[in-house]
């Protein structure tokens, strides 16, 4: 289709996973004359023809990039799910490192087009929700907490910032859990505990989506012009159950009000998640959504469903779990 060709393509988040994959994918398109990436730390791996600058899009450095390089397009990917570290950091890294980085956008004449990587976090998870969400959707319950909030708030600048910039093509993309080979967050090292605790009497829908499809997701939306909010996941839906069954992952279920103490045991053993209210919630009521319109505006689908995504992340696992663990976890539910 016609687009708003991508000259100088900007990069956040680019020494984490998600971001060194898209910059290494948009360095290879011969219409694209330069690739910045940012980030608040070295990359770990070669970037290629990638540009690295150290900035922290909190700051007004940003802007000085944007302007000086002439960047035409903003690949927003430097959201913090919240895997460790203080909650205050996280949120400051989020909401305010938008901010700072959407003034620039808004202030560069140069500017043609934003993507930025938003969540079907937004949507929350309730048991009111509605079996499928859509674009138009709304939260039933507004999220409240951690990561959850911050998309949200996110969302709510990224419109701002299109009212005042009319023309800029601005596409937001919220995508479902990102899982596959590579991939560290809540909900990996959740899966990879030693024994995984779910919530009694709750088996939630869940969606994946593995990092080719959102790579070629985010490649599409930069070299072309697809403007407006899409949901992102993999076909298909997996029940809690099934997924930890065809993994052969040791799974116990315990009263929500016990899953502190898995979580206080996780972070002694292994470096596991805290579970966070979000993450409470989306292990009990889940979250699928519609993925119809992305597919339609593309004319593509996924490569990888929500099964295959799983079976792919889940072919590295081991299999059993240490007695010994199973009954310090047995005894710290006992005192919870």
């Amino acid at each position: 289709m016609p687009s708003t060709a991508a000259r100088v393509v900007l990069v956040t988040g680019v020494s984490r996973f998600l971001g060194a994959r898209v910059a290494n994918t948009l360095q290879a398109d011969p219409g694209i004359e330069r690739v910045i990436g940012v980030d608040t730390v070295p990359p770990t791996a070669p970037l290629g023809r990638t540009e690295f600058v150290r900035v922290d899009i909190r700051t007004p450095g940003i802007a000085k990039v944007i302007s000086s390089a002439g960047v035409d397009t903003v690949v927003h990917l430097s959201l913090v799910t919240g895997q460790g570290g203080p909650r205050a950091k996280a949120k400051e890294l989020n909401v305010i490192g938008t901010m700072q980085l959407l003034a620039a956008c808004q202030r560069s004449p140069d500017m043609r087009k934003l993507v930025v990587r938003s969540s079907a976090a937004v949507y929350g998870s309730s048991p009111k929700d509605p079996a499928v969400f859509t674009e138009e959707d709304e939260a039933v319950e507004a999220p409240a907490h951690g990561y959850a909030k911050d998309t949200a708030e996110i969302e709510g600048y990224v419109r701002g910032l299109t009212r005042r910039r009319s023309d800029l093509t601005v596409s937001v993309l919220r995508f479902a859990n990102f899982l596959g080979p590579g991939v560290d967050s809540p909900l990996t090292r959740y899966l990879a505990m030693p024994v995984v605790p779910t919530v009694l009497g709750f088996d939630p829908r869940l969606q994946f989506v593995h990092p080719d499809d959102g790579v070629e997701v985010l490649r599409r939306m930069t070299v072309e012009d697809h403007p407006g909010r899409f949901n992102v996941a993999g076909d298909g839906v997996m029940l809690l159950s099934q997924a930890l069954r065809r993994a052969g992952r040791p799974h116990v279920p315990v009263p929500a009000q016990s899953m502190s103490a898995f979580g206080g045991l996780g972070r002694r053993f292994g470096g596991m998640p805290a579970f966070s209210p979000e993450l409470l919630r989306w292990l009990m009521h889940g979250r699928v959504l519609d993925t119809g319109r992305l597919t339609a505006e593309l004319a593509w689908r996924p490569k990888y469903g929500s099964e295959e995504a799983f079976a792919d992340f889940a072919s590295g696992f081991g299999r059993g779990a240490p007695l010994a663990l199973l009954d310090r976890l047995a005894a710290a539910i006992g005192r919870d």
